[in-house]
């Protein structure tokens, strides 16, 4: 649901917010044990995911020499 906007990043960040999220809900519901803390979890999950990845991706953007090869 909630991944729908996160068309037009990059593909680093978009797995990192479905991994922070799927990692979070996991951690939510073991530490919690209710809906609220597994929804809480995937929230913050994919948060961090998103900025994991996104930094992922500018690293890989800005290391990427697409100057011609002779």
């Amino acid at each position: 649901m909630t991944l729908v906007g996160c068309a037009g990043t990059g593909p680093n960040q978009q797995l990192g917010v479905a991994g922070g999220a799927v990692g979070g809900a996991l951690v939510g519901n073991a530490l919690g044990g209710s809906t609220a803390a597994t929804v809480g979890g995937a929230a913050i999950g994919g948060l961090i995911g998103n900025e994991v990845g996104k930094n992922s991706d500018r690293r890989n953007y800005n290391n990427y020499d697409n100057r011609p090869r002779y």
